[in-house]
This record gives structure tokens, C-alpha cells and sequence, in this order.
């Protein structure tokens, strides 16, 4: 049916997008683009009839580039909305939900953070390191709109936080970030799989309490970049331990 609410991909031709298996359809006439930015009216256009959300897949991201609805119930519900957010309770409202969110916010960072504290598992001999460890890749992590695994309620926060730790290490601690892949299908996810397991091996000699050369070590590079230490007049120069692993 050509006004199902459906999901689809931008075409170049004016006014024609691509259905989810590949068909090119035009938009029904009297329809208009309602441009990604408003939340609200989004949701609202959604839940009154048929529209069709305009989908741009780069990878393995997805971009919203608005949403194919009839002109006439977007000026109705944007009209309705205008009249509703001048009411001061509606502004109360909004308020009261911003401080709910950002109270949930700084319990589900600290429980994301325990959680990947829990992952590293680091000997004690290394704490302090799984400290602002858990801390950097907490904070990048978890903010709203990171677009990281943390934000995803699909799977349980321990996958999440050992997914997590994983992304970090491969774009701190190695080279992925530079490197040129081919553009081959499952190559990327192959480098990927290759880099995960040098960070789980580097991983695994602090979990085990190994003596690390931190001058070698790209794990320690890492948090002396990001977590450079605070060193006052009389404390001793770092000392590098010959014969370490790294």
C-alpha cells in the first residue's frame, strides 16, 4: 500500500525514495518532508498515521533525514504543539523531566562504570590503573548521544561495558584509527576481530599481575596521554622495571 508507514532510504530523484527492499517509490502527493530536530512532533506525526521515515545508512550507522508525512496533520499537530508549549505547565513538565533524566544519567554512569571495572578485572597490583581506566572509557562512553554500545539496552550492561572496553583499546591502543583497509566486504570486521584479541592478550597480563615496561606498553601510553600524572616537586622519577614483558 503506497501510505503504509514504512521505512526508507533517500533516492536522488526529487520526491522518490527506496522502499526497504530496494523499490523506487514516489511520495504520495500531498505529502511533505518534516526535517529531523524536533522530537516531539516527530513522535506525534508517527502515532497519528501513516508516514514514512527517511533512513540514511553509512556503515553501520544510521541517520535521520526527516519524515514523509501529509502537509496538512504536520501543520495541524505543529499548531497544537506551538499552543501546548506556551502553557507554563508544559514548561514545568519539561523541566521536571530534564532533572529525572540527568539523575538517571549519573546512576547509570557509575553502574556502567563498576561494570567495566568488573570487566577488566585487573590484579591489584594494577587498580589504580583499572580505576581511571574505567573512568575514561566510562566517560566517553556513556554520555547521551555518544552513539556507543553503552547507549543500548539491547543486551545486559556486562556485554555492554566488555564491548566497551574493547572499542576503547582499539582506537586508543592501536593503530586502527590510521589504518587503510580495503573496502571488501567482512574485512574491516576481520581487522577488528584481529585487533580484540591483541587488546584481550595486553588485557590479560594486567588481570594477571604481570610486571609491565610501561615505556613499551600501549595500554600505559594510553592513560599517561589521557591521565598524565600529577607529580609534585619531591616525588621520586618513574623507573622503568628491566626484563617486562612490555
Amino acid at each position: 500500500m503506497p501510505h503504509e508507514t514504512r521505512e526508507v532510504r533517500p533516492f536522488a530523484k526529487p520526491r522518490h525514495v527506496l522502499s526497504a527492499d530496494g523499490c523506487i517509490l514516489a511520495v504520495p502527493a500531498g505529502w511533505i518532508l518534516l526535517p529531523p530536530g524536533d522530537p516531539a512532533l516527530s513522535r506525534r506525526i508517527k502515532q497519528d498515521g501513516p508516514s514514512w521515515t527517511m533512513i540514511e545508512v553509512k556503515g553501520r550507522k544510521r541517520f535521520s533525514k526527516g519524515i514523509w508525512a501529509p502537509a496538512v496533520r504536520i501543520e495541524v499537530l505543529r499548531a497544537e504543539l506551538v499552543v501546548e508549549r506556551q502553557d507554563p505547565g508544559y514548561q514545568r513538565k519539561l523541566d521536571s523531566g530534564r532533572k529525572r533524566r540527568a539523575a538517571e544519567q549519573v546512576v547509570y554512569a557509575e553502574d556502567f562504570r563498576g561494570a567495566v571495572l568488573a570487566c577488566l578485572d585487573f590484579h591489584p597490583l594494577h587498580a589504580s590503573k583499572a580505576e581511571a581506566l574505567s573512568r575514561l572509557i566510562a566517560d566517553h562512553a556513556v554520555p547521551v548521544g555518544s552513539g556507543t554500545v553503552a547507549r543500548t539496552e539491547r543486551i545486559p550492561i556486562d556485554q555492554r561495558a566488555a564491548a566497551a572496553v574493547i572499542a576503547w583499546m582499539r582506537h586508543q591502543t592501536t593503530g586502527y584509527d590510521h589504518m587503510h583497509i580495503p573496502l571488501v566486504k567482512g574485512k574491516r570486521r576481520e581487522v577488528r576481530r584481529m585487533l580484540a584479541q591483541r587488546s584481550i592478550q595486553l588485557l590479560k597480563l594486567y588481570r594477571q599481575g604481570q610486571t609491565i615496561d610501561e615505556a613499551k606498553c600501549p595500554l600505559a601510553q594510553a592513560l599517561r596521554k589521557l591521565c598524565p600524572p600529577k607529580l609534585t616537586p619531591d616525588a621520586p622519577a618513574p623507573r622503568l622495571v628491566q626484563g617486562s614483558l612490555f
